[in-house]
């Protein structure tokens, strides 16, 4: 699997308007947890079905896409976080040691 970065308003239009699922990782490029988080849930990602699409937000970069999302999904800001989409709505959202491949891939599945 790899990510698609996340770097446009546009995108997530995108996001918003597409059907199935897809997945935004919220990540701090400075924060030592929000690393840890992108590491273990990649460890793992290979549970999560393949097309799902992955969305990888450096929101250090991206600080009004990362508001936007918060806006979009009525969710509240967290970092390191994962918002799952589907169809438009967010369906599952984690943050910090929350975040899991396995959790994910069980929504999906459900």
């Amino acid at each position: 699997m790899t990510w698609v970065n996340l770097t446009s308003i546009e995108q997530l239009d995108e996001i918003k308007a597409a059907s199935g699922f897809s997945l935004i990782f919220k990540h701090s490029t400075r924060c030592s947890i929000s690393m840890m988080a992108k590491r273990n849930f990649e460890f793992n990602w290979e549970v999560i079905p393949t097309d799902t699409k992955l969305y990888f937000l450096d929101l250090i970069s991206y600080r009004d896409i990362s508001n936007q999302i918060a806006e979009v999904f009525q969710v509240a800001h967290q970092s390191p976080q994962i918002l799952l989409i589907k169809d438009g709505d967010c369906v599952l959202e984690a943050s910090h040691s929350d975040i899991s491949a396995e959790e994910v891939a069980e929504v999906i599945a459900a």
